[in-house]
């Protein structure tokens, strides 16, 4: 109808549009404003539907890592080697480089969490995105023993450190620190993972940065 309101765009496009801007602008171009102007909505009408700039934030993070949990899953599911499904997660894992958009959002959601006034909700939230690359690492260890392709370790413990070790580095690649940087990182984990998981079984050639 003519001079009828004009619609929202769909929550999803709402999220798109707000990472395409971090990729594009960075984060600090991010505000309730230009995101407004972007999607066709006023700041005010984007404080309706997710309350506060945080909570945008979270549901733009678990928007972004809804699409990476889809393509782990194809890649870890797929007929091959444990060892090159591992070297795929590492891939998956690791930023693309300085201000990678999905880390960049990640350390902003870290750092905001910080705050003691922040929701048990958002932090269970933050807590379940964190749980479901842990859960998917202990099982591809698992299966990589259980095939006697990894050595014998307590996947749930080896991961822990893994992940410790990927999260380290990946800042580092994400903030642009000098003297790391994606292949360097690459680099790190493969020799970690040669000496830790592969050694005494099989060559670890699959998970070699240079290959």
């Amino acid at each position: 109808m003519a001079g009828g309101r004009k619609q929202a765009p769909p929550r999803e496009d709402v999220l798109a549009a707000a990472m395409e801007m971090i990729a594009e602008r960075g984060l600090e171009k991010l505000t309730m404003a230009a995101l407004g102007r972007e999607v066709g909505m006023s700041s005010g009408h984007l404080l309706y539907y997710f309350g506060s700039k945080d909570e945008l934030l979270l549901r733009t993070l678990e928007w972004s890592e809804g699409r990476l949990g889809a393509e782990r899953a194809r890649l870890l599911t797929r007929a091959a080697p444990a060892r090159e499904r591992l070297r795929a997660y590492v891939d998956l894992y690791v930023p693309d480089g300085h201000r990678d958009p999905h880390w960049t959002l990640w350390l902003e959601v870290w750092n905001r969490s910080q705050n003691a006034a922040v929701e048990s909700d958002a932090r269970d939230r933050q807590a379940a995105i964190e749980g479901a690359w842990h859960r998917d690492l202990v099982a591809l260890l698992a299966e990589g023993i259980s095939r006697g392709e990894f050595r014998r370790v307590d996947p749930d413990r080896f991961a822990a450190r893994l992940r410790a070790l990927l999260d380290g580095l990946s800042i580092h690649v994400a903030i642009g620190l000098r003297g790391t940087d994606r292949a360097r990182a690459l680099q790190h984990v493969a020799e970690f993972l040669a000496d830790a998981l592969l050694a005494d079984t099989l060559p670890a050639d699959g998970l070699r940065a240079d290959d």
